[in-house]
């Protein structure tokens, strides 16, 4: 699972990175979590972020609904065998077959939050990409939904899930988030691209682009915030730079 998340680059950077207007202030957050507003890129609107709420809540729901992760495999590989190259079941989740075949998106982010997977976020630690990576974009689906009672219109967005890679299994966890490639992003934006091309992206990030290192366990409160929460409380798990903070927005 992929609940919590960190977005510390600068507004320029980010417009920079995506090719993309940023038309809204967005301080550092460095414990994103589930029902916070959180940037994105459509594949309706490309060239302007958004900010939506992060957990989905699909357009045919009576009430609001937090689908944070979507998983890659929908009901298959409930084992989450890392090896698993099967069927990519979320084509058939009424929650998700929509969005993953016309409603998806760039989720921008700078690094994870990951916690193990008895210990949970009793452990937690800051999974990042190699120098020069970030932000970078989690593969996302998004829709829109109506309040029956106010008439509120709410857009919201989930992070697609898929097994772990050999990072994630040291730290251990069961589950990645998708991290999409620079190359593949627009490709994901493409409202025209053929479904099993878009399922083809669902794959684990590579290991040699990711570190992780141990942060405090103070992260698991929802509204805990600062830049001491992704302060290292450990040596990293594979020798390099910790992740580093460049600047405020």
């Amino acid at each position: 699972m992929c609940g919590r998340y960190v977005v510390v680059s600068k507004l320029s950077e980010i417009e920079k990175r995506f090719d993309a207007v940023v038309p809204f202030d967005f301080p550092p957050v460095y414990n994103l979590g589930p029902g916070s507003r959180v940037p994105v890129i459509t594949s309706d609107q490309p060239g302007e972020a958004q900010l939506f709420v992060f957990g989905l809540t699909p357009f045919w729901a009576e009430k609001r609904m937090y689908f944070f992760n979507a998983r890659a495999e929908g009901d298959h590989n409930k084992e989450n065998d890392p090896a698993y190259r099967g069927v990519q079941g979320i084509v058939d989740k009424p929650a998700f077959r929509k969005p993953v075949r016309s409603r998806r998106c760039l989720i921008i982010a700078d690094a994870f939050i990951e916690g193990t997977t008895r210990e949970k976020l009793d452990k937690p630690f800051l999974v990042h990409l190699g120098k020069g990576k970030r932000p970078f974009a989690f593969a996302g689906i998004w829709d829109e939904w109506t309040d029956r009672d106010t008439g509120e219109i709410v857009h919201s967005c989930a992070i697609i899930t898929t097994v772990a890679n050999s990072l994630l299994q040291e730290i251990p966890h069961h589950r990645s988030p998708v991290i999409l490639r620079r190359e593949d992003e627009a490709r994901w934006l493409n409202p025209d691209l053929p479904l099993h091309e878009v399922t083809a992206m669902l794959k684990p990030c590579e290991e040699g682009d990711m570190n992780a290192y141990p942060i405090d366990k103070a992260v698991k409160h929802p509204r805990a915030s600062g830049p001491e929460l992704i302060a290292p409380a450990g040596p990293p798990l594979r020798s390099d730079d910790a992740f580093k903070i460049d600047g405020d927005n």
